[in-house]
């Protein structure tokens, strides 16, 4: 799921650049193009971020109130 999230977040910024290179950056639905763009990367670069700072979260206790376990 984090290698579907990068790419799909990467798209939406091929699109950005097609956009600038072809030089409809300056027309209206070229600003709305890349907002509307930027915000699809944002959420799915933001679904990446979650994913890989949930793998790194050590687990916790399984129940509230058992003891630690030592290694």
């Amino acid at each position: 799921m984090l290698l579907v999230s990068i790419v799909l977040g990467l798209i939406p910024l091929a699109g950005i650049a097609w956009i600038v290179v072809s030089g409809t950056m300056t027309t209206v639905d070229g600003l709305f193009e890349i907002l509307i763009m930027l915000s699809l990367s944002a959420v799915f670069f933001l679904n990446a971020f979650l994913e890989l700072r949930g793998k790194n979260k050590p687990a916790g206790p399984s129940k509230p109130g058992s003891p630690p376990e030592e290694s």
